[in-house]
């Protein structure tokens, strides 16, 4: 399994439905976990962005195919980038 960091920004509709609906995010969340993505951390931040995630997912395919979903609902922005632990990192460089 591989893991990446979504930092997402809500959209002027995004906004609106987390204020009706503070649950959607977990909702969502179980969507991921039903698409092969593992939500493992997920963080509400200010500044240019509006939520940081920690996911795991099988590959580059499954996570790709999440992200667009996400994207397709309108709600979000986001960008994705794959995470490789420092020990692991470390191992790649001798």
């Amino acid at each position: 399994m591989t893991k990446y960091v979504i930092i997402s920004r809500l959209t002027d509709e995004g906004a609106e439905t987390l204020k009706e609906n503070p649950k959607r995010i977990k909702e969502v969340n179980e969507e991921l976990k039903e698409m092969g993505v593992e939500v493992l951390e997920q963080f509400f931040i200010l500044g240019n962005f509006d939520f940081l995630n920690i996911v795991e997912a099988k590959d580059e395919t499954a996570i790709s195919r999440a992200v667009v979903e996400l994207l397709s609902r309108g709600s979000i922005r986001t960008q994705t980038y794959t995470a490789i632990s420092v020990d692991e990192f470390s191992g790649y460089m001798g």
